[in-house]
């Protein structure tokens, strides 16, 4: 199993605000103590470049994104916020994602975590949103086309709608996108009906779920969502967009989740995965705001990801 992990993701400094550097710093602190730091592989990798954030991104908005960061702009969005380190932090986080990618297609190693930040599932094409700024898992899923890679599936399972991925990929038809989300939430979207057009028709699947869903009733459903996805997709790589929001005592999110949940969560992909002979899991940390919850249930999505 492969770990991306690294200080790098500390320099994206947001003040008082719930997506802070601590969230890497117990994270990782978590994964030392436990051994998997030494367990799994840490690759070196490279931050991404102009050219692969364009991959999903307008060259306007990457323009303009280094230099809200270089001017400490601070608030660039109703809820996200940049400082000088930002930039730097977030190429790492998408460098993460592509060359996670790249490596797990190429046979290195069957799965790997990116334990990075910013997150990425809120960042539209042309613009920030919801504390993201350049959506790592759009870019993940362009570098596994890009590997050779014809079909791909990603598992959204952050409480929140995951509206950037979804856009970037509406009239694709190469990219299956699947949301189980808290619904009425932030940031609106998600509706049973937004299902994909054109090429894309019947590649987005979204499962809007009510605060007071039982556990038993949310894993069924994602269950059964992801395997008919995958039928009706057949794709031949998966990514995880892993938020940890949907935990109860999330105090951003909340849904009915606990740590154990999400290792169940994640041996439903890997069913999937096995009985259909796709090739790599590839996930990656979006949200999750408990600074003991979120680290915690990382650990339990790795320990059984690594099986």
């Amino acid at each position: 199993m492969l770990l991306y992990v690294s200080q790098q993701f500390e320099n994206h400094q947001t003040g008082h605000h719930p997506e802070c550097p601590a969230r890497t710093t117990r994270l990782n602190r978590l994964l030392e103590e436990t051994g998997w730091l030494e367990r799994a592989t840490v690759p070196p990798w490279n931050p991404a470049s102009r050219e692969q954030l364009q991959w999903n991104h307008s060259p306007e908005y990457v323009d303009q994104l280094e230099r809200w960061c270089r001017e400490n702009a601070g608030q660039i969005e109703a809820d996200t916020v940049v400082s000088p380190g930002s930039w730097e932090a977030a190429r790492w986080a998408a460098g993460a994602a592509i060359d996670a990618v790249r490596r797990v297609l190429a046979g290195e190693a069957a799965t790997a975590f990116c334990a990075i930040r910013p997150p990425g599932h809120h960042a539209l094409p042309d613009r920030p949103m919801g504390f993201c700024l350049v959506n790592n898992v759009a870019l993940a899923a362009h570098a596994a086309l890009r590997c050779g890679a014809e079909r791909v599936m990603i598992i959204d399972w952050d409480v929140h709608h995951g509206n950037g991925t979804q856009e970037a990929f509406y009239a694709d038809g190469r990219v299956a996108f699947y949301s189980i989300h808290r619904s009425p939430f932030y940031p609106g979207t998600g509706a049973a009906d937004e299902r994909g057009v054109g090429a894309g028709e019947g590649w987005i699947l979204n499962r809007p779920v009510p605060a007071t869903i039982s556990t038993k009733a949310y894993i069924e459903l994602f269950s059964e969502d992801i395997q008919l996805l995958a039928e009706r997709t057949d794709p031949q790589h998966l990514l995880i967009s892993a938020g940890f929001d949907a935990h109860r005592g999330d105090p951003v999110g909340g849904l009915c989740l606990e740590e154990e949940d999400f290792a169940t969560l994640t041996a439903i992909v890997q069913s999937v995965a096995q009985r259909r002979g796709i090739q790599g899991i590839v996930s990656m940390l979006e949200g999750g705001y408990h600074l003991e919850h979120m680290p915690r249930s990382v650990l339990a999505h790795i320990q059984q990801l690594a099986h």
